[in-house]
């Protein structure tokens, strides 16, 4: 499926498979150190960057999630995970993409996979960076919480979005 960010790029949604592992990963690292500067300090952003070292998980991601790729100009823009049809695991757009509806592109193709699976409500841990896009889409804070990653406190958010009304 393709969709207009601009008058001059399309960007291709697709299924993601192994061969995007590595470029999410650099996407999630990039993004993290780029584009969360203003929200959390060197150290907190160290220990999440981290979380790419975690090899299983980023496997479990691919074999067990529905993913996303966001395409633009055969670069890989953006991804979305969605877990067990109601969790928004990952949602990263990279830090030479920002502002251009990319993220929305996303969210909208996993929304419609969360109904097609009859989901009643979609849910996402955030962090501070992403909570106004998340609010800006329909979701609510449910609470904020602190998580620790290799001993350092990040502040984050569990978000929920009611599907059905």
């Amino acid at each position: 499926m393709k969709n207009s960010i601009s008058d001059n790029q399309n960007i291709a949604i697709r299924k993601g498979n192994l061969n995007d592992l590595e470029a999410m990963q650099q996407i999630f690292r990039d993004t993290i150190e780029a584009i969360c500067k203003k929200d959390y300090n060197a150290e907190q952003r160290k220990a999440w960057q981290s979380g790419v070292e975690n090899e299983e998980r980023w496997m479990n991601v691919i074999r067990d999630q529905y993913v996303l790729i966001a395409e633009c100009e055969h670069q890989i823009a953006g991804f979305c995970t969605l877990d067990h049809s109601h969790y928004i695991d990952l949602l990263f757009v990279h830090k030479d993409y920002q502002q251009k509806g990319i993220a929305s592109i996303l969210y909208d193709e996993i929304e419609k996979e969360a109904l097609l699976h009859h989901s009643e409500q979609l849910t996402a841990e955030v962090s501070k960076t992403a909570r106004p896009f998340f609010e800006k889409v329909g979701f609510h804070v449910i609470q904020e919480q602190t998580v620790n990653i290799k001993g350092i406190a990040l502040t984050n958010y569990k978000m929920a979005k009611d599907l059905i009304s």
